[in-house]
């Protein structure tokens, strides 16, 4: 009986974290690594965010899978990289074939919802790739960004616009779902994809005036962004752009922090897995300090570094800070491995974290890849949709134009088929251990670059080891092109035949 009970005592951590937990998944837009206050940024305030830092897992090397945001959203929901699906930039879907963390879920039982930003093709009803043909049995969604008031669709009807502050619209009706849930006695799984800080920028009153002193202390630099007036491009002091970038970061802070409150207050904090990241680095309009090298859109750490943050009082009972590098790619098969599923029967390139959630994993036991493919190799090619144009037109407004349009619509191409060294090319990064490998294209094989860090001793990227660890190189190289000829494959469409 002795031994019975202490066994039973042994196992009393790993029985209070349920085989089904519920969880909520958070992303910021253009939210990069240092834009929090727990970073010792000089300005914006983010007090949930610190806490969450404080009291969970703090993941101080997460990654963005993409410079960009519709790839990383990809990466997100399918825990492969999106030049696998096609998803090469902003504004190109994903495919109607991947199978996504909330078809995983679904199939565990869980109620899905998305709430906010989708960006991998169009919320409407009918779309092939809107929330609910990726597995989410509800969702109030957006094709693109949104500022105050936005337009949302709910299930792919009609948009409509809600009254407020946007973060805290979208907080509101997913603190509703997981009431429904609850009453229902269904563990749930939902996502919300914020609409900041991306710009144009705009705040309440009482978030902008926190920042009342930055237009006179960064008056003299100029940045170009959209304008919320006439949805064109516009040159505005630097100054007044943070002042209404760090609004919103601070009220969607908030809006993170109504929903902590009301998982306490409803019992289901415990045992709730609640994770907040960036989508990419800081976009260059609203970058004020640089402790990484670059910004959104580029391969250095800039660019993919973003914030990481994970709740689970039942499994992390003590607050923690990990240097083990993590990624958006990651989510996929970690969830499918905490609720007991199979992954997808194709070439997934995140790893299952749940060692880390327990502090047993030291290391990244697989390297990490970006790559900005280059899609000016598509340049003088009649190329077939793959998806009917039609159903790639977005319907949901937002404040910045595009070819005088206020909608965003979206596309995605099949591969003529044949591989060519052209599509090699495009900006591109591997992280082995603590060794980073950067190639960059030139229009001349003479003008291109290949740069070494060691992460470890050189966070900021400044300084090329390439001359003196041509070994390494050579085999960080062939690591890489290995990884793209997969990568490859699956793009012509080699993971979809049966």
């Amino acid at each position: 009986m002795k031994l019975l009970a202490f066994f039973l005592f042994a196992l009393c951590p790993l029985l209070s974290a349920s085989a089904q937990p519920n969880i909520i998944l958070m992303m910021g837009d253009d939210h990069g690594w240092e834009e929090t206050g727990y970073h010792g940024h000089p300005h914006v305030k983010t007090p949930t965010l610190d806490e969450m830092a404080a009291q969970g897992l703090r993941l101080e090397n997460f990654y963005a899978a993409h410079p960009s945001c519709s790839p990383t959203r990809a990466s997100f929901l399918t825990g492969r990289h999106p030049i696998r699906m096609g998803t090469f930039a902003p504004g190109w879907s994903l495919r109607p074939e991947e199978i996504t963390v909330a078809h995983v879920l679904s199939k565990a039982g869980y109620q899905c919802a998305h709430f906010g930003k989708w960006h991998v093709g169009t919320v409407k009803a009918g779309s092939p790739t809107n929330p609910g043909a990726m597995g989410f049995h509800e969702w109030l969604s957006h094709d693109n960004f949104f500022e105050l008031n936005p337009s949302l669709s709910r299930n792919g009807g009609p948009p409509q616009v809600f009254k407020g502050e946007s973060s805290e619209i979208l907080v509101r009706d997913a603190m509703q779902f997981i009431d429904r849930a609850k009453k229902d006695g269904k563990a749930f799984f939902s996502i919300i994809w914020f609409g900041s800080p991306h710009e144009p920028y705009s705040g309440l009153p009482q978030d902008l005036a926190l920042y009342d002193d930055l237009p006179a202390k960064y008056s003299k630099s100029k940045v170009r962004l959209t304008s919320n007036e006439t949805g064109a491009p516009v040159t505005r002091s630097q100054g007044e752009v943070l002042r209404e970038r760090y609004a919103e970061i601070t009220a969607m802070d908030r809006a993170i922090g109504q929903l902590r409150k009301h998982l306490a207050a409803t019992g289901l904090r415990e045992d709730t897995l609640l994770f907040y990241c960036g989508d990419n680095g800081t976009s260059a309009d609203g970058s004020l300090v640089r402790p990484h090298r670059g910004v959104k859109g580029e391969v250095y750490d800039g660019g993919i570094l973003v914030p990481g943050l994970i709740e689970w009082p039942a499994r992390i009972k003590t607050p923690r800070t990990t240097t083990v590098r993590a990624t958006t790619s990651d989510l996929l098969p970690t969830l499918a491995a905490l609720t007991g599923q199979p992954l997808p029967q194709r070439p997934i390139d995140g790893t299952d974290l749940t060692p880390l959630l327990d502090g047993k994993m030291t290391g990244r036991p697989v390297p990490l890849y970006f790559w900005d493919y280059d899609t000016s190799r598509f340049n003088g090619i009649q190329m077939e949709n793959y998806i009917d144009p039609k159903q790639q037109e977005g319907t949901t407004p937002l404040a910045k134009l595009s070819g005088g349009k206020a909608t965003r619509d979206f596309r995605n191409l099949r591969h003529p088929g044949d591989i060519t060294e052209a599509d090699f090319r495009g900006p591109r990064a591997i992280i082995d251990g603590h060794f980073k490998l950067v190639i960059r294209d030139g229009k001349k094989a003479v003008n291109s670059k290949t740069e070494l860090f060691d992460l470890q001793t050189d966070p900021a990227e400044k300084t090329s080891l390439t001359e003196q660890q041509p070994d390494r190189v050579k085999q960080l190289q062939t690591k890489m092109r290995a990884w793209q000829e997969s990568v490859l494959k699956s793009l012509t469409g080699g993971d979809y035949t049966k």
